[in-house]
C-alpha cells in the first residue's frame, strides 16, 4: 500500500482524500500553513511517502517542495489546464456556461498552477449541481492518481499562451440581479454560488438565499420565481430567508406573502 501526505481543505479535498484513504496509507493530513512544518518531519521519516494536493488554498515553499523530487507533490485541479488556473476553475467554468467540467493532475510548481501535467480529463452529462461537479472531478483526479502512483507517466508542459486565470470569489458577488442578466446566467450564479458567497435575492422586502432553483419550463407555472432581462424566469425550489430556516418555496409564500 502507498504511503501518502496529503494536502488539503474543502469540498474538493473531502472527496478526493476519501478515495485515496480506501487505496492508500495516509500518514499524515496537512490542512493549514502551520502543517508544512510536520509534513517536513513526517517526509524525512517516510521518504517514499507520495505528496497529493487538492484544493489546499496555502502557497507551499521551494524547501517543501525539493522533498517531493522528482515525482513532486499531485496537484488536483478542477479545469483543463492551462484553462481557469487560479482560485475558482469549478464556479468560473459554470458562470462561462460551460457544459462539460475537466480535471488535471499535475506537478506542484511554485508558480500558480502552472506545473506540467500527469493526467486530464473532461466530464460530459454531469448534472448542473455544483456539490456532484466537485464529488466527480475530485473522484476521476483521485482514482487516476492512486492506479498510477506506483508508475507514473513523464509529465507533459502546459502551453502558456493558452492560460486564463480565475480569481476569488468575493462576498459582494452573491446579490443576484436579474434586471440585467437573462434566466441562464442567473440559474448558474445560483449554482455556482452555492457555499460561498451564497445567491441572495429579496421576495416580498425578505432577503433570502437560494438555494435550490430551475429554469422554468414554457407554460410552468412556478410557485415562487425570479423574472429575468430575456423574459425568461427562474424558478425558486428551496430557499433560506436570512436568519431563518430552509424552507420550499410553498411554505415561504404561506409565511411571508402578502
Amino acid at each position: 500500500m502507498e504511503k501518502v501526505i496529503f494536502f488539503g481543505n474543502g469540498p474538493l479535498a473531502d472527496y478526493a482524500l476519501a478515495v485515496i484513504e480506501r487505496e492508500c496509507q495516509v500518514v499524515f493530513h496537512a490542512r493549514t500553513r502551520e502543517d508544512l512544518e510536520e509534513v517536513k518531519k513526517i517526509k524525512r521519516e517516510n521518504p517514499d511517502a507520495h505528496g497529493i494536493l487538492a484544493s489546499f488554498g496555502v502557497m507551499i515553499r521551494s524547501d517543501v517542495l525539493d522533498l517531493f523530487e522528482p515525482e513532486g507533490i499531485l496537484n488536483i485541479h478542477p479545469s483543463l489546464l492551462p484553462i481557469y488556473r487560479g482560485a475558482s476553475p469549478i464556479e468560473s467554468a459554470i458562470l462561462a456556461g460551460d457544459s462539460e467540467f475537466s480535471v488535471s493532475v499535475m506537478k506542484l510548481v511554485k508558480a500558480m498552477d502552472a506545473g506540467p501535467v500527469y493526467y486530464q480529463a473532461t466530464l460530459s452529462d454531469l448534472l448542473m449541481d455544483k456539490t456532484a461537479i466537485y464529488k466527480a472531478l475530485a473522484e476521476t483526479g483521485a482514482e487516476w492518481i492512486v492506479n498510477n502512483l506506483g508508475s507514473l507517466p513523464e509529465p507533459k508542459p502546459q502551453d502558456e499562451k493558452k492560460a486564463t486565470f480565475c480569481g476569488k470569489l468575493e462576498k459582494s458577488m452573491g446579490e443576484l440581479s436579474p434586471e440585467t442578466d437573462s434566466a441562464e446566467v442567473t440559474f448558474r450564479k445560483i449554482v455556482a454560488y452555492q457555499g460561498f458567497p451564497k445567491p441572495k435575492y429579496t421576495f416580498f422586502g425578505v432577503k433570502c438565499i437560494i438555494l435550490e432553483a430551475h429554469i422554468a419550463r414554457s407554460g410552468e407555472t412556478a410557485v415562487l420565481s425570479i423574472p429575468c432581462a430575456d423574459g425568461g424566469l427562474v424558478a425558486v425550489d428551496r430557499l433560506q430567508p436570512e436568519g431563518r430556516k430552509t424552507m420550499d418555496a410553498k411554505s415561504f409564500l404561506n409565511g411571508y406573502a402578502k
